[in-house]
Formats: structure tokens, sequence, C-alpha cells
């Protein structure tokens, strides 16, 4: 399989006499899919150290720290899922967000009740709220959630979502992979899925675009900005585990990541400077934070400090959205965000 990743791309390099589709070549073999490789072996350590904390073989804290790593690989893929995570409610079965009516510890406690016997089928068929890391996360680290007394309760469930998710990232790194797969229809146009680079690299873009939108949904939720200024801390996104913010800071690095390789394509260099500096800017505001997301938006003193990274969010969103697709005369429509 590596070989014919190898090829795939050596041809596609060698045939390429256009810039665009050697930097679309290039997010493929170099970005996109890496990022889909390190999520699937981020769930491989994740059920390898579930099964052996529940098995008592290893303390609570090795899962926590599994999971943050799986979380992080998560984030730092959500602006690069082109393809096959996007499709068939792929991503939904990862995170549920937002919980809006704490759904994820209604239906995780109904679950366990109806099935204490629980088996891999039953969370197989049972509803995306409870198959992902948003649940797993309630039973690792809600307060109301004695884990530690009732392992016979909730391990089977940990256990079940850490399976259910090592396959699902086993099974789209596999349709990346495959003959025509999305590695190749990311290389060599035109393809079933694009016509030729252009549209392909529109495709990429639209994505990392739409994650940049979300970014300033994860942020502006739990700030209040929907909800007439009143802070929501329990729609922050990881509030349970307090990882926001390093959430938000892997999925900006997935994010800039695709920039990095775009920005040769640029003609205006002030547009480059002007990209180059908003990613920096919101990268040191997201390090500056000085407490878990949850609590930083209750503290009056710190709204001042959300509301510019909230700014330079928005900021970074326009000028790639507007800026950069006018200058590489790329059309790309709607985010998959807007109407929200």
């Amino acid at each position: 399989m590596q070989r014919l990743i190898l090829l795939i791309t050596t041809l596609a390099l060698a045939a390429c006499s256009d810039p665009r589709q050697e930097v679309t070549a290039q997010l493929a073999d170099q970005v996109l899919l890496p990022a889909h490789q390190q999520w699937l072996r981020s769930n491989e350590a994740l059920l390898e150290t579930t099964r052996a904390g529940c098995a008592g073989e290893l303390a609570l804290a090795e899962i926590e720290q599994a999971f943050h790593q799986t979380q992080s690989a998560w984030s730092r893929l959500q602006p690069l899922m082109v393809g096959p995570l996007s499709e068939g409610n792929r991503s939904w079965q990862v995170q549920f967000w937002p919980d809006k009516r704490n759904m994820v510890a209604r239906q995780t406690e109904s679950l366990l009740d109806e099935a204490p016997e629980l088996d891999q089928q039953q969370l197989d068929d049972a509803s995306v709220v409870v198959q992902g890391l948003t649940a797993f996360e309630y039973v690792l680290f809600d307060e109301q959630v004695a884990i530690r007394e009732r392992r016979d309760r909730y391990c089977p469930l940990l256990v079940g979502i850490a399976r259910h998710q090592q396959a699902l990232s086993a099974e789209v790194v596999t349709l990346w992979q495959q003959p025509e797969g999305m590695l190749e229809q990311l290389t060599t146009f035109p393809n079933g899925r694009y016509a030729n680079a252009d549209e392909a690299l529109g495709g990429i873009l639209r994505v990392q675009i739409t994650a940049v939108d979300t970014l300033k949904k994860k942020l502006g939720t739990p700030m209040g900005r929907l909800n007439r200024g009143v802070p929501q801390p329990y729609q922050a996104e990881a509030w349970r585990s307090r990882r926001s913010t390093e959430n938000l800071i892997a999925s900006l690095e997935g994010a800039q990541a695709v920039w990095e390789r775009v920005r040769s394509l640029v003609g205006d260099a002030q547009l480059v400077a002007d990209i180059d500096e908003a990613y920096q800017r919101v990268h040191d505001q997201l390090d500056a934070l000085p407490a878990p997301l949850m609590e930083i938006v209750q503290d009056p003193d710190s709204q001042a400090q959300l509301q510019s990274l909230y700014q330079d969010l928005d900021t970074l969103e326009t000028l790639q959205q507007s800026d950069l697709a006018r200058d590489l005369g790329i059309q790309l429509g709607f985010n998959a965000n807007d109407g929200d």
C-alpha cells in the first residue's frame, strides 16, 4: 500500500507542470493523509489503553492521557477532512457538538440502563450521540459519573466507543488509500470527483475555511454571542475535560498546515503577509488564555481579550474566504456552516 501511495504521488508530481496540481498533490500526500493516519494511530492507542485500564492494568489517568491525544488528533484533522470523513454521517460519529440539551449525558445513561450488559453491536446500532469522543469524555470526566466505583457499568461503553472509533478511522484511511480513493483523486485529474486541480484545491480550501468558521462558533457560543451576551460555559467544546483551548489550537494548526502549502500560489505579497500575521495573532491569543475556556467566558475581566480573539478569527476567515479566493481565482461559494 505504501508503494502504491508513493507511485501515485511520484507519477502525479512528475506529470505536473501546473503549480496548483503540485500543491494539491503535496497537500494530499504530505498534509491530509498523514493527519488521517495520525488520527487512526491515536484511536488504536486509545483502544489499547482503554482495554488495559478497564482491566485494572493501567490507572485511569493513562486513559485520560490517551483520550487527550485522540481528541487533539481529531481537532487537527477537522480542517483537513476532505472526502470520506465528511460523508455518510461519519464525523458525527466522532464528536457530537454542540450539545445544547445535554443529550450526551441523557442518552448515555439511558443506553446503559436499557443495556447493562452492553455489547459492541448494541453500541454500533445506537445513536451517534453515544458512539463518539463526547460520550467518552462524559464518562471519563463528568463529576456526576463515579467511574472508579462503577467500572462494571461504564467500562464496556468506554471500550466499545474506543473500538468504534478505531474501526471508523481504519475505514476512512482505507478509503483514502485504495485505488481511485481520495489520495488518487487529489493527485490525478480528471477523475470521478474533480475535473481538474482547481476544483480539488477549491474543495480543500472550502473545508479549511469552514473549519475556521467553526472555530469562531466554538469560541462565540460559550461567550454567549448567540445568547444576547449571556455566557454559556457548558456549551464550550470539551468543557468536561477542560481542553477547549487546546482543541482550538490543534484545529488552527490543521488549518494553517493547508495555508503553508497554498501560500506559494498567491501572487499578492501583502496578502501573504496579512494571512501569516492573522494566523500568528490568533495562535498567540489562544496561547495567552489564562484558564480553561468555560471559566474565562464567565470572567468579566476576560471579555475584552475574548472579543479581540473572536475578531482576529473573523479577520482570518475573511482574508481567506474573500481575498485569498479572489487572488487564486477560485470560486469557493458558501461554507458548510452558512445558515447555521
